[in-house]
């Protein structure tokens, strides 16, 4: 394990959280005001790394518009540049104390759907705003003890209607239209989000168009008749009602038109249940299990 840099970009860095795929993400304190942020940091290694810091500008890009509770405030990018190429990119972020919903499950069905209304409204924030999140799922919503909800990267992040040239997106989460290269919408959000309230509360991923191929390895897109709609929630687990199971199903729909419509309505259906719910509807179980 290499040992922590004393410092980036004038940053005194206190401890090392998280790793992607060509970044490294610090907690770090600003010299002169004390303020402790997240850096996210990624350096140039390579021409394949040049992706990974387009992808930091187009996350300070996007967030630095946006201003939402349920978002992962953006604050700067900072950048060390040799002629005219950018070398190193660095990524000042709220510092969010909590764990995603990858590693912390909801104790109940109502707690859970306040969880997700909240995500909910923070991806409406974002359509309005212009924009789709285009890569929800549970490693990249944050749960704070207060259970308050924090959406974080934003790496795959676009305008609304954006076509794409390479398939992003991620294997049991991905919408149609992501797989197949067509337009990304704020109906893309939708898809994206039903696929991650499946996967949080059923314990699985859902068919989507990206599928993995007989290699075991290789992914390629299908198409969506050939996609079946998973088991509804109610179906596979105990203690979900009828009214979140048939929320999820309508967003998960292979055609954007069929989908709810729009981040707005997902989050006000879900405020409904959570209050209706409370916190008091436990026993979520797999349907015949004792």
């Amino acid at each position: 394990m290499s040992p922590l840099p004393i410092e980036i970009f004038g940053h005194r860095v206190i401890a090392k959280i998280g790793t992607g795929a060509a970044s490294q993400v610090f907690v770090v304190q600003d010299m002169k005001t004390k303020q402790v942020w997240a850096l996210k940091q990624v350096v140039l290694a390579g021409e394949k790394s040049d992706r990974f810091i387009e992808q930091v500008e187009q996350e300070y890009a996007i967030g630095s518009k946006l201003d939402h509770v349920n978002i992962r405030a953006i604050h700067k990018i900072l950048r060390t540049k040799k002629l005219f190429t950018t070398t190193e990119v660095g990524l000042l972020m709220e510092l969010v104390d909590a764990e995603t919903l990858d590693d912390q499950h909801p104790e109940s069905v109502g707690m859970a759907a306040n969880l997700f209304a909240q995500v909910a409204r923070g991806l409406e924030h974002m359509n309005e705003r212009g924009f789709v999140h285009a890569d929800m799922k549970p490693i990249n919503v944050m749960v704070t003890g207060e259970q308050q909800v924090k959406i974080i990267d934003l790496g795959q992040a676009c305008a609304v209607n954006e076509v794409k040239k390479r398939i992003q997106g991620t294997l049991g989460y991905i919408a149609p239209e992501q797989a197949h290269l067509q337009a990304i919408t704020a109906q893309t959000d939708v898809y994206n989000f039903g696929a991650m309230v499946y996967r949080v509360l059923a314990g699985e991923i859902i068919p989507t168009a990206l599928q993995i191929g007989a290699d075991g390895v290789s992914m390629s897109a299908v198409t969506p008749s050939m996609v079946k709609l998973p088991t509804p929630l109610s179906k596979k687990r105990v203690g979900i009602p009828d009214e979140l199971s048939d929320l999820v199903q309508e967003c998960i729909q292979l055609k954007p038109q069929d989908r709810v419509q729009g981040m707005g309505q997902v989050a006000e259906r879900l405020e409904m249940i959570s209050s209706a719910l409370g916190d008091t509807h436990m026993g979520m179980r797999a349907v015949g299990a004792k």
